[in-house]
Order: structure tokens, then sequence, then C-alpha cells
């Protein structure tokens, strides 16, 4: 069976601050699923969250970017935002950046992960939700994931992996895209994709199977009034098993947590903390940044599942090292690693500071 499996997710109101979704906006939004599965637009769907963010796990047989299911999705979340707004929660459909849906979601605000497939006779596929960081999130553990035999022994002993992975990479900042080949441009693939906030992993080919193993958010933020809004919160859809990565060598890049920009103000560099979906909201310092994965079985264009996967007691290790780099990162407080360069921050409100100085810089004599 042909099938698209899409996931949308967007900011429309925090409870309390930045932490979490408040149960009313769930509730709302799984009605308007069950409502479109009932009238044939949806084959299935789920609705999530992970810190202050709302989900949409959605199959369906249309193409990727279609206008009817994006446009579904926006009318979601402006009926989660009218809750927003009747709770008084903070920042109140903060990531619909438009009043006006314009036939699909890229550049409106919230982010979106899409894959088109033929299901196999079993496809389990990982969902993973991120919040407080960026797009480039993804680059380290999808890298480990298709490319590094050290996480992945399907690479070495799997003859329908052996051939490598294809990634296709975008430049964020010139709006490029490459095409680059594991193992043979490993190298190559490693001098962009280590730095994330400029070069981003979009999808993973098979190279002998020919198939979309994954594919990841790479929205670009958008400049309002000065200021880059959207940055963070990125989602991704991981395809395993028969010829693609194991389960268990998907998660395994996350068992030792890697330093993400985000965090506070989306301002900062953190650990990203995998965990399970119900710890998923993060205070101290707004943060650590947080990711959990959603296992399923997709049978159908059904959605059996999920598994809460990092709810797993083998990850505990991975969650205090989390925290002892946290601990580590906040005793810098506003000085660089911690707070991001300034290449960065002059997305933020960062130039209107410096222009307050303007006058007060002299020549050196």
């Amino acid at each position: 069976m042909d099938v698209t499996l899409s996931v949308i997710k967007a900011d429309t109101g925090g409870y309390v601050g930045h932490t979490d979704v408040h149960p009313e906006m769930l509730q709302v939004a799984r009605e308007r699923v069950v409502g479109a599965v009932e009238r044939g637009l949806l084959l299935d769907g789920q609705v999530s969250r992970v810190g202050d963010d709302l989900a949409l796990i959605m199959t369906h047989e249309r193409e990727p970017d279609d206008p009817d299911i994006h446009g579904f999705a926006w009318e979601v979340f402006q009926a989660t935002t009218e809750v927003a707004k009747r709770l008084g929660l903070y920042g109140a459909g903060q990531d619909l950046l438009s009043d006006a849906f314009s036939g699909n979601l890229r550049g409106l605000g919230p982010g979106y992960a899409e894959i088109r497939l033929t299901e196999r006779p079993s496809e389990p596929i990982v969902v993973f939700l991120a919040d407080k960081t960026e797009p480039g999130a993804f680059n380290y553990p999808l890298a480990r994931m298709f490319a590094d035999p050290f996480t992945t022994a399907g690479l070495v002993i799997d003859p329908a992996m052996h051939d490598g992975f294809e990634f296709e990479v975008l430049n964020l900042i010139e709006d490029q895209v490459i095409r680059l080949r594991t193992p043979e441009d490993y190298y190559d693939l490693l001098m962009l994709i280590g730095s994330p906030h400029r070069f981003v992993v979009r999808r993973v080919f098979s190279r002998q199977k020919g198939i979309v193993a994954a594919a990841t958010s790479t929205q670009r933020l958008s400049l309002q009034a000065g200021r880059y809004v959207g940055k963070d919160d990125p989602v991704a859809i991981v395809r395993c098993q028969s010829g693609l990565p194991a389960l268990g060598e998907v998660l395994e890049p996350f068992s030792y947590p890697h330093i993400v920009s985000g965090w506070m103000r989306g301002s900062h560099f953190g650990p990203l903390m995998p965990t399970s979906y119900e710890d998923a909201t993060p205070s101290r310092f707004d943060g650590p940044p947080r990711i959990v994965a959603l296992g399923y079985q997709l049978t159908q264009g059904k959605l059996v599942g999920p598994r809460d996967l990092f709810a797993d007691v083998s990850f505990d290790r991975a969650r205090r090292i989390a925290l002892e780099l946290a601990d580590h990162l906040r005793h810098m407080g506003p000085f660089e690693p911690h707070r991001a360069g300034m290449d960065e921050l002059e997305y933020t409100t960062m130039p209107e500071l410096m222009k307050r100085l303007q006058a007060r810089w002299q020549p050196l004599g």
C-alpha cells in the first residue's frame, strides 16, 4: 500500500511558560483528527506533544505538501490557538506567522516532516519530536545511524546495507541542496553537517533499495520585525529494519547526549536529553532540550502504537549525563560557548541592544 506519513508540529501556546501543552488543547486537536479520519481525509491520525509543542502524526493517501492536509493542520493549530488565548497561555499562536494559509505550511511557522512510502510487510517507524532546539540537531544522530559502523552494525554485516546511504543536505543560508553518498563522501558530509545551524540533513535514502529512509523538518526561520521566529522544535521520521538500521541502531546515538543550539530564548547551547513522553516538559532554564521517540508499526495506513521508546531504563545514564552537562554549561552564564555565538544572535534582539551602544564606541587612538 502507498501511503504518506506526515508529522506536523507547532507551538500554539505554552502551559505554563514554555513547558507543556494544556490538556484542553490536546483534546481539541484529537477531536479534529478523529473528524478528519471519519470524513476520509486521513487514514489515521494521532496527537502528541513535547514540551510546549503540539504534534499531529497523520497518515493519508495524498502526496507530501498536499494543500488539504496542510490546510487541515493549519485549522487545527488555529483552533488550539483560540483555546490558548482563552486560557491566557503564553505565546498563543506564536508559530503561526501569518493570518492566511497559502497552500502549504512552508514558511508559515509550523515544522513538518513527510515521507511517501510503499509499505513493506512490516513497517516499523520512529517519530522523533524535539523541543528547545533547531532542525540541525538531527545531523549528528542521523550520521551515526546511517553512516557510522560503530553505531550501526548492519553497515558491516547486512548485505542490504553494505552499499551505504545517500544524504540530502540543505544549505539553509544560500538555499542550496547537495546529495552526498556514504561511505565515499563521508568526510565531506561531516565537514558540512558539523555546522548544523547552516547545513541540515533533510532526507536519507537507501542506495540499494532506493527508498527514503529518513526525513526531517527543515523549515528555515521566518524574519519578522528584524527577528527570526520559529527557530526551534524540529521533528524527524526514521524507518527501521529490513535493509535499514534496526530499531536499536536508530536509538543508539541518543545513548550519550550531544550538544545542540536552542534552550533558553533559543540562544544557548545545551545537551539534548532523551526522555519519556511524560518527562518531556522542560522547565529548568526552559530546558534542557528534550527529545522523545515514538515507535509505530505502520499497517495498511494505520498507526499501531506508539511505544514510548526512551522510557527504557537503559537511557537513564544518558539523562544523568545530560543533567551534568547542563550544570557545567549553566555555570558559564552569558559567556560563550553556553550562550550562542554572535553570528547566531544577530537574528534575535541582540542587534537592537548593540544599537544602543553604537554612539559610545570611539576610534582606537
